[in-house]
């Protein structure tokens, strides 16, 4: 106790002086302790960042050494070349799907924006011109309740002594009447006059998203347009072998000597420049979305992507018109990263 009183003295405001200052080194202490908590979870994140980033690096490192090393083998460098072309072939494609997709999205949303535009327009014009009659009918009844109690004023104004005396109570009552009808459509008049100008200073609704029905109307177009594509690739086989460069990686495929390499190489170089030239019609896509959406088949009504089997079915249409069928599932290989590509 001596002790004590030697270090915190005996003062009453010297005591709580003290206290107070050990009640502030304890919560900075607390503070400190939190913040200190916080640095070190931050400094793990940053330790996992950094071998996370670590690792990227040495599986970069680890792709170009297996690359440089197909890249000084001549039996693998002519490989290395038809498996690149082929991925920039899918990737060509890949594009041009997702253009093709994004322009119809588009277009749809625009015509489907457009169409609630004109009907809410529409409506607010039928809904200003119901207020615009009532505000008619209520000016024609003000101008008419005026007439009357103008008339009876004067009816009361020029009424004898006597008569006044028998019938002026009821005159009087009756102005009343006249007077309180005339101020209540007045009223009503002008609630509907604010109504009008409230309903003329509305803005027009907001864009909405595509329903599910537009979104499988897009979606069909989009696999015609796919088919389009692999239809004009798939005679050589450069589809298969293209859509094989875009999952695996390089060296995991060998297409044989520099002759047939080449071979490769002149194929893909013949479809690329054929491609614009060989692009299907607006008729021919939509017959053929058509036919696919027939057998279309859905997991759910809310679902606007189909079920991939369904849809495995290739329509080749030529400019007689006449339909021929073959196998290819394209949305269930997911050629082209159509699933990602489709409107859901």
């Amino acid at each position: 106790m001596t002790s004590l009183t030697a270090i915190f003295g005996n003062s009453p405001e010297k005591q709580e002086v003290d206290s107070e200052k050990l009640l502030d080194l304890y919560w900075n202490r607390a503070e400190l302790k939190k913040e200190f908590a916080s640095l070190r979870e931050r400094n793990y994140q940053l330790q996992d960042r950094v071998k996370h980033h670590e690792g990227q690096t040495v599986r970069m490192q680890q792709k170009l050494d297996h690359l440089e090393g197909l890249l000084l083998d001549p039996e693998w460098v002519h490989n290395v070349v038809a498996f690149f072309q082929l991925r920039r072939l899918s990737m060509r494609c890949t594009g041009r799907i997702a253009r093709f997709a994004e322009q119809l999205k588009q277009q749809r949303e625009k015509k489907q924006h457009s169409q609630a535009l004109v009907a809410w327009n529409e409506e607010r014009k039928r809904n200003a011109t119901e207020i615009q009659r009532k505000i008619g009918e209520r000016r024609m009844r003000v101008q008419m309740l005026e007439d009357r109690l103008q008339s009876e004023r004067h009816r009361l104004t020029t009424m004898n002594g006597l008569l006044r005396f028998f019938k002026g109570r009821r005159v009087t009552k009756q102005l009343d009447s006249l007077a309180a009808e005339l101020v209540l459509t007045q009223q009503r008049e002008s609630d509907l006059l604010v109504k009008l100008d409230e309903l003329q200073k509305l803005s027009p609704p907001d864009h909405q998203g595509l329903d599910v029905a537009a979104k499988r109307t897009i979606n069909f177009m989009i696999l015609s347009y796919a088919q389009q594509l692999f239809l004009h690739l798939a005679d050589d086989e450069i589809a298969t072998l293209s859509k094989e460069a875009s999952e695996k990686s390089v060296g995991a495929v060998n297409y044989g000597d520099k002759k047939r390499c080449d071979f490769i190489l002149r194929k893909i170089a013949k479809r690329l420049e054929s491609m614009e030239e060989s692009a299907d019609s607006v008729d021919v896509l939509q017959h053929r979305a058509r036919l696919i959406a027939e057998d279309a088949m859905f997991r759910s009504d809310e679902d606007a992507v189909p079920v991939a089997g369904s849809v495995s079915t290739v329509y080749s249409i030529n400019a007689n018109n006449i339909v021929k069928k073959r196998d290819g599932n394209l949305l269930g290989d997911n050629y082209w990263g159509l699933v990602k590509i489709l409107s859901r």
